[in-house]
């Protein structure tokens, strides 16, 4: 009698162990899950600098700084054109002349107040200044804010210029508009105006080619775009590719 007691309360042991076994892993896995739905709640808060020159990575240095409100806050933003230094890229040109090939970036950076917060980087999408023109010099690359507007403009003497214009969308900075004017010295022979918002597209051909300037009859020709996403500056790769008055 003795010896069945002792099988049935080493089974009733038995089967509290494994129910409290059981018990605890269901806890730690509630735990567990909880703790997976808390770091998923977390807000993660981009890394702000007081310096905007701290913003530039190693292997570049600051070209340019562009400054401005970007999204409508009052607050006064930044841009920075980088630079490469790699020196591999600084060559002897034709001219037997050192210039240095490496190409450019841009970085933008939002007013949080007086701290800044990186909003895009985009390092090497611009070519060099110092590239072969050919006969002429090449385009002088300029960035505007204006209205909320980022503008980025090719500027290449007589021959005229072409601009792109960004704005902060999506958490980019989308491409909603271009123009362009072709010129031969003061004559302006074609203008071509872009709206990627409505997908309208202007183009004015001047029909005075004795024109020297000043007197162009321009003919007008609308069309409409087929729709397509906009382009954002963080994945342009080289603003020499990006054509869009064709």
């Amino acid at each position: 009698m003795r010896k069945k007691y002792l099988i049935i309360f080493g089974l009733m042991v038995s089967l509290l162990l494994s129910y409290s076994s059981s018990k605890s892993k269901k806890t730690i896995k509630k735990n567990n899950d909880l703790g997976s739905i808390q770091r998923r709640n977390l807000t993660v808060i981009p890394k702000q600098k007081v310096n905007t020159a701290d913003f530039v990575p190693k292997g570049f240095v600051l070209f340019s700084t562009i400054k401005g409100d970007l999204n409508k806050d009052g607050l006064i933003d930044e841009v920075l054109i980088v630079k490469g230094t790699d020196k591999s890229k600084v060559i002897v040109n034709r001219f037997e002349e050192r210039a240095d090939r490496n190409r450019r970036g841009i970085i933008i950076l939002l007013n949080k107040k007086g701290r800044y917060e990186l909003a895009l980087k985009n390092l090497n999408c611009f070519s060099s200044e110092n590239e072969d023109g050919g006969v002429y010099f090449p385009p002088d690359l300029s960035v505007q804010i204006e209205k909320g507007n980022l503008y980025i403009q090719y500027s290449h003497g007589r021959y005229g210029y072409w601009r792109y214009t960004f704005r902060f969308r999506n958490a980019d900075f989308e491409l909603i508009g271009y123009d362009s004017s072709d010129n031969f010295g003061p004559r302006i022979d074609r203008e071509t105006s872009i709206n990627f918002l409505t997908r309208k597209k202007l183009v004015k051909e001047n029909t005075n080619q004795n024109d020297d300037g000043g007197d162009e009859v321009f003919k007008e020709k609308w069309s409409k775009l087929p729709a397509k996403p906009l382009v954002k500056l963080s994945q342009i790769k080289d603003f020499d590719d990006l054509i869009s008055d064709e």
